[in-house]
């Protein structure tokens, strides 16, 4: 019941923060997010008798954070005295072996030079790099829909895994990983997925005028689009399952590493969902996979 009430209670929010927030009130609550799992990414590496560099994760992540939502409004630069400094933030990333290995320098314990730098710059790329391409789509006119697409998705999949798994499932998917997941929940994931990405690729060019507030499409524009545009839909089957294995597999490493540090959540600030690293872990894989996908391919961004 916990979990069914917290979610009842964030995803309005989350979605409001999505389409209603204006960019910089929506980069500043990623942010925070951000730091709310660094935090519990931090107690997973001590967890495994690693020292972190934490205060070089929490600003490195920040800069990448703020470069990427500049990367997707690069018109603001104008309007922003530091706007261009921001803009490069990002590539960071590719100082990340200075940032993090000059401090394990002036350490008394050598052991810890390599797990400590190595763990705490990983953070960067896992956990602040996606937060911040989500920034990034949101601030982009053509891929603001995808924002709500890999959102939602997520959320489905997860919905069904669960649900499907617990009343349904008898073949253990991870059981060195995750002894609750099953193979008949997995599938169900998938399917939900899918079903996901057929609404919301057909709404596609609504939801993203529901941004500017215009007016959403109807069942009838639904059926239109899926006449008239059929071979658009091995492509949406396609994204689906794409998002919802990197989905399962980002809650699957999320496990494994606090299966590693003898945990059994990331944190109890959510109820019936642990920690904010537990809520948002398929996130981290996801993210990634559908801005690949939809800058390779250029789809869903040429069915408006």
């Amino acid at each position: 019941m916990k979990r069914v009430l917290t979610a009842v209670v964030l995803i309005p929010l989350v979605l409001l923060a999505v389409f209603k927030a204006p960019l910089w009130l929506f980069a500043l609550l990623v942010a925070l997010a951000a730091v709310a799992v660094i935090y519990e990414y931090l107690d997973i590496i001590k967890g495994y008798g690693i020292q972190p560099v934490g205060w070089a994760l929490y600003a490195t992540s920040m800069a990448v954070i703020a470069g990427l939502a500049m990367s997707g409004t690069p018109e603001l630069l104008v309007h922003f005295r530091w706007g261009l400094w921001l803009f490069k933030c990002w590539t960071i990333l590719l100082l990340l072996p200075l940032i993090f290995g000059i401090p394990t320098v002036f350490r008394q314990d050598m052991k810890m030079a390599l797990p400590g730098a190595a763990a705490s710059a990983f953070g960067v790329v896992y956990l602040a790099a996606p937060l911040g391409l989500l920034v990034a789509m949101r601030g982009d006119t053509m891929q603001k829909g995808l924002v709500v697409f890999v959102l939602v998705s997520v959320w489905a999949g997860d919905a069904a895994a669960y649900y499907v798994g617990k009343n349904f499932g008898r073949r253990k998917l991870a059981p060195g990983v995750s002894p609750n997941k099953t193979w008949e929940g997995a599938l169900a994931s998938v399917a939900a997925s899918v079903f996901v990405a057929t609404l919301v690729i057909a709404f596609y060019p609504d939801i993203t005028d529901l941004f500017s507030g215009h007016k959403a499409g109807s069942w009838l524009a639904l059926h239109a689009r899926v006449n008239a545009s059929r071979p658009v839909w091995p492509q949406v089957l396609a994204l689906g399952v794409l998002t919802n294995v990197a989905a399962q597999f980002g809650d699957l490493f999320e496990s494994a590493l606090k299966r590693g540090a003898q945990l059994k959540d990331s944190g109890s600030l959510l109820p019936g969902h642990g920690g904010m690293l537990d809520r948002m872990d398929a996130l981290f894989f996801a993210i990634p996979a559908v801005w690949y996908y939809a800058t390779l391919t250029g789809f869903p961004f040429n069915i408006s």
